[in-house]
């Protein structure tokens, strides 16, 4: 990005001057950028940084840490004052166009800075108002491009209702659901509804029109998607409808969060997590908006698509017994396997839709970090979940991730801490994914999401585990 905003501040800015990584010596190379070339600067961040410094007694990890918790503010924020509102366009690292999925979850572990940081808090808002136009631009979309002015390249031979603002439009239900995520618990944080005007309740109301389009009760709905591609996984079935479904209550969505076609197109993580955002919406529109027939059509939606995940999504196993199918077509159809990327299987408890004590999701979590799960790889250098994304034997961190923020076992998050430790590719930054067998041999050198979410677990850790933080890996 060549456009960059800074807040000056005084800060206190950790630099590691030594140009070898030796992981003997303790010593690591500077990676992270100065602070003149940095695209935001935040003083409580930069004060949480330093503070981790003298409590993780692991150098690496610590190390780590200074790289990766800032990553998106340093490199990936782009902040302006949009007719007289706040607009921050925010890039997922080595790809130039901002996900809606992915730009909410790389913000996400600031937020409980914002009340130290009035410009933080900004910057923040404007990715709600930077998603609002963006939903309102085509809520079927993805991703999307910083400006209108020329045709993105990248896609040429998708046969779909293309926009110049959009980058791809793979209907995903979880990009909706986190752009009411990141709403909800902006408003629960700072009290401020300022940014909830017109404009957010029209994409609010759409967000919704666009859940119920894809129940597809009468009909298959006004999205489809194909694309010229000898990647299967890039293009959709059935004249870009996908495969047929019984209408059940819950929602179509035609591609995963890994940007995946869906197989069986009710896929049991997202309508998981549309669930907990409708609610979340409800919510506010009774506070907020006093709109209680809005509210209660929210509700109503949640409360339907919740009794079709319980009567549909939930099979037995022949070893685990009761535990969540990933994808299903309400047809008795389903595919027993878990995907890396959020919302997964294994991250329902961090969004909210269970808790990590109930025992169909353990029973499910069992299933989905074994080698009973088709997309669980384990090898010399590491084990974990990976996905059809990258390919076979390419463990994401992500999901070593989430294993460790849904874990109530200090030794399993431990574990976790490690296996990040070791297959960072002597890079200091977290990767898309890894080779099962050689670290060093990763896909993705700049992916912020996975970065800020590596900065939230040691966090986490800190609060629930400060003792992991004192140990040596």
């Amino acid at each position: 990005m060549k456009k960059h905003l800074f807040f000056k501040f005084s800060l206190v800015v950790i630099v590691f001057t030594t140009s070898t990584f030796s992981v003997l010596a303790q010593t690591f190379p500077k990676v992270r950028v100065d602070v003149e070339q940095r695209n935001f600067v935040s003083a409580p961040i930069e004060q949480k940084i330093a503070q981790m410094q003298n409590t993780i007694v692991d150098k690496e990890l610590a190390w780590m840490f200074n790289n990766c918790f800032p990553n998106t503010l340093d490199r990936t924020v782009n902040f302006s004052m949009k007719n007289g509102k706040p607009n921050t366009f925010v890039i997922t690292g080595d790809i130039t166009a901002m996900w809606l999925r992915d730009c909410s979850a790389q913000v996400w572990p600031y937020m409980p800075y914002m009340k130290d940081d009035s410009k933080l808090q900004q910057v923040i808002a404007g990715v709600i108002n930077r998603q609002v136009e963006s939903v309102l631009i085509d809520p079927y979309a993805n991703a999307y491009n910083l400006s209108d002015s020329e045709p993105d390249p990248g896609w040429q031979s998708d046969n779909t209702t293309m926009k110049l603002e959009l980058h791809e439009r793979k209907w995903e239900v979880d990009g909706l659901c986190y752009v009411i995520r990141l709403s909800y618990n902006f408003w629960k944080l700072t009290g401020d509804v300022s940014h909830f005007d017109q404009d957010w309740q029209k994409a609010m109301q759409l967000i919704v029109k666009t859940f119920k389009e894809q129940q597809r009760k009468t009909n298959a709905g006004p999205y489809s998607f194909t694309r010229l591609t000898t990647k299967p996984i890039d293009t959709q079935f059935a004249d870009g409808y996908g495969n047929p479904i019984r209408p059940i209550g819950m929602i179509c969505s035609m591609f995963r969060p890994s940007d995946d076609a869906t197989i069986y197109p009710f896929l049991i993580p997202s309508n998981c997590f549309a669930v907990v955002s409708l609610r979340q919406l409800a919510e506010m529109q009774l506070v907020i908006k006093q709109d209680k027939v809005f509210a209660q059509d929210c509700s109503t939606l949640a409360s339907e698509v919740d009794a079709a995940i319980q009567k549909y999504g939930i099979v037995n196993h022949p070893k685990y017994g009761q535990i969540y199918a990933y994808e299903v077509d309400g047809y008795g159809n389903y595919l027993m396997m878990d995907d890396a990327n959020v919302p997964s299987l294994l991250s329902l408890p961090y969004l909210g839709y269970t808790n990590a004590e109930n025992k169909i999701y353990q029973h499910t979590r069992n299933f989905v970090w074994s080698q009973d799960n088709p997309y669980f790889y384990k090898g010399v250098a590491g084990e974990g979940i990976g996905g059809p994304h990258c390919g076979r034997d390419m463990i994401w961190p992500m999901a070593i991730i989430m294993k460790a923020l849904t874990s109530k076992d200090k030794n399993e998050v431990a574990a976790c801490l490690k296996q990040l430790k070791y297959t960072h590719g002597g890079t200091g930054f977290v990767h898309e994914t890894f080779y099962k067998e050689d670290a060093n041999k990763y896909t993705r050198s700049w992916f912020a999401w996975a970065n800020t979410l590596y900065g939230e677990l040691l966090i986490k850790v800190e609060n629930d585990y400060p003792e992991l933080l004192k140990r040596i890996y």
